[in-house]
């Protein structure tokens, strides 16, 4: 007789999903505070807006309070009209995320077969690896310079490959640097035809006083390829805990694809009110993005000034290289009440990730990591 063996979870896994790596969301702020002894904990790990949201969503998301035990409208007409309305674009073409990383999910779920080439750049953001290799797909990686900036011969060499689909953050995350318009105009060029190419703007608001830095949706907007644009409201707009994002494609046939893979309620019925809401106050995002660029300046200067190498950041977070194990110095800064990201890319085991905090924390960090680095402040 045949002995049935009963299937374990490990012999039920998909061979791609279990050499997944892990995504890393950062150090857990309860957890540091009890290990260190130190409250309240600086986090500096997930690129959180220090600045808050306009009191119009508050009073948005307050008003809703009562229809929390109805389903949101699946499909988001309000935002998705009132964002058509900001980009002047169809509605039809724009598609919600629960984050716009859940687009990311989407598009590779709906796009992408086993074997199929992903580009993309390194370092970079881990969900623009990870997702493509759930799928079986390949994923090839483009260096950046040793200035954190934009190799024209390596992009030009992966794109030949003819990659099923792009991803390429402008800004980047990790570095915060940017691809300026010349650049992503070169990009766009060398991009086949046939090729999906996903333009990833989590940080674009940040970017955008930056004369020389390109709005990719209005520079896709007339090219007839297929292409996506995903922005975000988790980053500017303060609105992280309720996971809002969203994309605007080349097509309503691409929307429509997108919409098959996707659950029918991915975004709440407070994040599509609070994102209306936030949208609606321009002037609360203006001085959200002012104080967001003095504040980096500032910060990255007082590290520059004490010998530390600070990529350029056109964002609200500072890629830092300590000269030492970023893991190392990640450990150290906990056990000083203090959360930032340590990279893991090969060539960046040194670099850490640091989103800004109010001023008065900012200059904490400053003070403690410059000790375990053994620098003095200028």
């Amino acid at each position: 007789m045949t002995e049935v063996r009963t299937p374990t979870a490990g012999t039920l896994l998909r061979r791609e999903v279990e050499g997944l790596p892990a995504y890393d969301p950062g150090a857990d702020p309860d957890e540091v505070a009890r290990a260190s002894g130190v409250t309240p904990v600086i986090k500096l790990s997930n690129n959180e807006s220090p600045f808050g949201v306009s009191p119009t969503v508050t009073a948005a998301v307050s008003g809703h309070l009562a229809d929390i035990f109805r389903y949101p409208d699946p499909t988001g007409k309000r935002l998705a009209g009132a964002l058509g309305r900001a980009l002047a674009v169809p509605p039809e073409r724009i598609v919600l995320g629960n984050g716009s990383e859940n687009i990311l999910e989407l598009l590779c779920q709906a796009v992408l077969d086993p074997g199929d080439l992903v580009v993309t750049q390194a370092p970079g953001f881990s969900l623009h690896d990870i997702f493509p290799s759930m799928m079986g797909a390949r994923v090839e990686k483009v260096p950046v310079t040793p200035e954190f900036g934009f190799d024209a011969t390596a992009w030009k060499q992966a794109l030949a490959a003819c990659p099923k689909l792009v991803f390429l953050a402008n800004p980047c995350n990790p570095t915060g640097a940017m691809f300026a318009r010349a650049e992503l105009a070169q990009i766009v060029a060398d991009t086949p035809p046939s090729t999906l190419l996903v333009l990833d703007e989590a940080y674009h608001e940040f970017a955008r006083p930056n004369p020389e830095y390109p709005d990719g949706l209005e520079m896709l907007r007339d090219i007839d390829r297929p292409w996506i644009v995903l922005r975000t409201f988790s980053k500017a707009y303060g609105l992280a805990g309720l996971r809002v994002g969203y994309g605007v494609a080349s097509s309503t046939a691409l929307v429509r694809a997108l919409d098959r893979v996707r659950t029918p309620y991915n975004v709440n019925r407070l994040g599509q009110e609070a994102a209306v809401a936030a949208l609606g106050d321009q002037a609360h995002l203006a001085e959200t993005v002012r104080r967001t660029g003095l504040e980096i300046a500032r910060v990255a200067g007082r590290l520059r000034a004490a010998g530390l190498r600070v990529a350029p950041s056109s964002t609200n977070f500072l890629f830092i290289d300590t000269g030492r194990s970023a893991h190392e110095v990640a450990l150290q800064l906990h056990r000083r009440g203090i959360i930032v990201k340590a990279w893991r890319e090969p060539g960046y085991e040194s670099f850490v990730r640091a989103s800004l905090a109010a001023p008065e924390q900012n200059d904490v960090f400053i003070e403690r990591l410059l000790d375990i680095c053994g620098r003095r402040a200028q």
